[in-house]
């Protein structure tokens, strides 16, 4: 069964859907065809993340189950995954929202396309009124999406050992 923020629509061709058991393959094509162009601005995952990976698939299904955490995958026409949009540590009306969009789908307006709809259902579906996002001061990518989709820088802060900023949203 379905609820209505399943299949959110984005300007074609991608859809945003929550994370399900049956994206794990190409949630995992994804993560493997991207490494390299996301540890250029982001602590890579590691070798473990990969060999491990159908565990913690199940284990992220499970903590969404709890509704701490809300992890929604961008998906191409293909069934194709070109993203990540997730709402993490929910509580008290408030969470951290984090993303990585494919490298081929870069800079062509996906990464707030998809922002923007999820920071939607975060005020309209899942009842929050603040998020939160922090990014390396060198990842400008980032920082333009966060500002493009209404963020506010809020203080420094540290990330992975590199220096950053926090940014703030109502919604």
């Amino acid at each position: 069964m379905s609820s209505p923020h399943d299949q959110i629509r984005l300007p074609l061709p991608f859809r945003l859907q929550l994370l399900r058991p049956d994206h794990a393959e190409a949630l995992l094509a994804f993560e493997r065809e991207n490494r390299a162009y996301f540890a250029a601005s982001v602590p890579d995952r590691g070798d473990r993340y990969f060999t491990g990976f159908e565990e913690r698939h199940r284990a992220l299904l499970a903590e969404q189950a709890t509704g701490v955490c809300l992890f929604h995958v961008l998906v191409g026409a293909g069934g194709e995954v070109l993203g990540r949009v997730n709402l993490v540590d929910l509580a008290d009306g408030s969470a951290e929202i984090g993303y990585r969009i494919a490298e081929r789908a870069a800079g062509r307006g996906v990464a707030t396309s998809a922002v923007h709809e999820v920071c939607a259902l975060a005020g309209a579906e899942y009842g929050l009124t603040t998020l939160t996002a922090v990014t390396t001061l060198d990842n400008a990518g980032s920082r333009a999406v966060l500002a493009r989709t209404g963020f506010t820088p809020a203080g420094e802060t540290e990330v992975d050992g590199r220096p950053g900023l926090r940014f703030v949203r109502n919604v």
